[in-house]
């Protein structure tokens, strides 16, 4: 390069100096040049395959019978008909397609796993503990605990006193009212102890107690439920309540005291408009090892209905329990939705439902009877499950549920375990509401 510039400096010519760093520049473009030329000559090849890559398809035909992602989640959602069967919508108004789709094992496996791991951890139910004759008494007396505190702490106090007067009597109707016993079940234990306190003539400030007890328990023992009998194939259980009292939670441990007994349970999501509801109570149905069904979200709650009774016959199943959707109970047209749920419900299998449940929270006290009683009005209730009685002092409204409606009472709910589910015993009951620790179980 030295010696092109000594050349270039020795040519006589006004111009040496701009001849020079033109050819500088065409040696360095030409360079440039032959360098782009040999590295870029396999740059469209790449560039081509990754394109190829990208825009590669399966053939039409292929295409079309893969399954989607939708399609595969919508054939777990819905339980196929049996083989050589099928599901036949005689009211397409209210009655859905049932999906088709078949699922690999595989497939169904990596589903059944997600959708357990969303949603496990906000169901997941406690340890089981003792299942003995003494295990379930002391499970039940430390349910109750807060409502026994609440009421006898009350009347603790009354019958300090030293004598039976007018302000005691004041006293116990504010003890029993703040129990949640209510105002006309708690005037009529008044005039019911004041009469039988005259006639035997009892004194003692203890015979109050006493006889508050037998009161108590004669009123219990009138709505006092018996357990569900399938006397019917398949037995159709509805279940009903307004949102958050439970009503998910008690379906599973339901299905599961049922499936312990040797039935094959259904258990069908009808709650459509929470789709909360419908994931938690699929794993219920999962963790018992019942039948599922669900139909879309949104959708109409009397086609999943109609569809889980022809389910449920097809299946040859035993018991069908129908989720319904929570609603308030002083919406009426929520309520008409309901009633008609249950009327196609009877109409595509007759004496159906056999059973209508309606789940009560007795943290809500005296408010629990009047759902009770708007409820009954719309779908005749025939038995009662009261909730969360561990959780409250207000456990006094099921003295009142039991004196003011003809409504059994059949279950009650004392803890989170399965098998805190209980059928109601008014005699249990009562002996752990007033346990002092003297007694003994029967």
């Amino acid at each position: 390069m030295e010696e092109m510039f000594s050349i270039l400096n020795s040519i006589p010519s006004p111009y040496s100096d701009l001849v020079a760093v033109a050819v500088i520049f065409i040696i360095i473009a030409a360079i440039s040049f032959l360098i782009a030329f040999l590295f870029g000559r396999k740059a469209p090849e790449q560039i081509e395959e990754v394109e190829i890559e990208e825009v590669i398809e399966p053939p039409e035909e292929i295409a079309e019978d893969l399954p989607s992602t939708e399609e595969i989640v919508e054939s777990k959602e819905i339980i196929e008909p049996a083989p050589g069967q099928e599901f036949q919508t005689q009211a397409p108004e209210i009655a859905e397609e049932i999906s088709e789709t078949e699922i690999l094992p595989e497939q169904e496996e990596a589903i059944v796993e997600e959708i357990e791991e969303e949603t496990e951890e906000e169901i997941e139910p406690r340890e089981e503990v003792d299942e003995s004759k003494e295990g379930l008494f002391a499970r039940l007396r430390r349910g109750l605990s807060k409502t026994q505190a609440g009421l006898l702490g009350g009347l603790g106090g009354i019958v300090s006193k030293k004598e039976i007067d007018a302000n005691l009597w004041d006293e116990f109707e504010e003890t029993l009212i703040m129990a949640d016993i209510g105002v006309s079940t708690t005037m009529k234990l008044r005039e019911n102890i004041e009469t039988k306190l005259s006639k035997q003539s009892l004194n003692s400030l203890e015979s109050i107690t006493d006889t508050l007890k037998e009161e108590i328990l004669e009123i219990l023992k009138s709505a006092q439920g018996a357990p569900i009998n399938a006397n019917a194939s398949p037995f159709v259980i509805m279940v009903a309540g307004v949102n958050g009292v439970g009503k998910t939670t008690t379906i599973g441990k339901l299905a599961n005291r049922l499936k312990t007994e040797d039935k094959k349970v259904m258990v069908a999501a009808g709650d459509t408009f929470r789709a909360a509801a419908m994931e938690q109570l699929e794993v219920w149905s999962k963790r018992v090892g019942t039948d599922f069904l669900k139909g879309q979200s949104g959708g109409d709650p009397s086609s999943v209905a109609f569809d889980a009774v022809k389910a449920a016959q097809a299946r040859g199943t035993d018991i069908l329990i129908i989720d319904t959707a929570g609603r308030l109970h002083t919406k009426g047209n929520l309520m008409e939705e309901l009633t008609k749920m249950k009327r196609i419900v009877g109409r595509e299998l007759e004496g159906a439902p056999h059973e209508t449940l309606l789940v009560l929270d007795a943290t809500t006290g005296q408010n629990a009877v009047q759902q009770a009683k708007l409820f009954n009005e719309a779908i005749g209730v025939t038995g009662i499950v009261l909730t969360k009685l561990d959780g409250t002092a207000k456990g006094g409204v099921i003295i009142a549920i039991a004196d003011e409606l003809n409504i059994p009472v059949k279950y009650i709910g004392i803890g989170e375990s399965l098998s805190d589910l209980r059928e109601f015993n008014a005699e249990e009951f009562v002996e752990a509401l007033f346990y002092t620790g003297d007694e003994t179980v029967h």
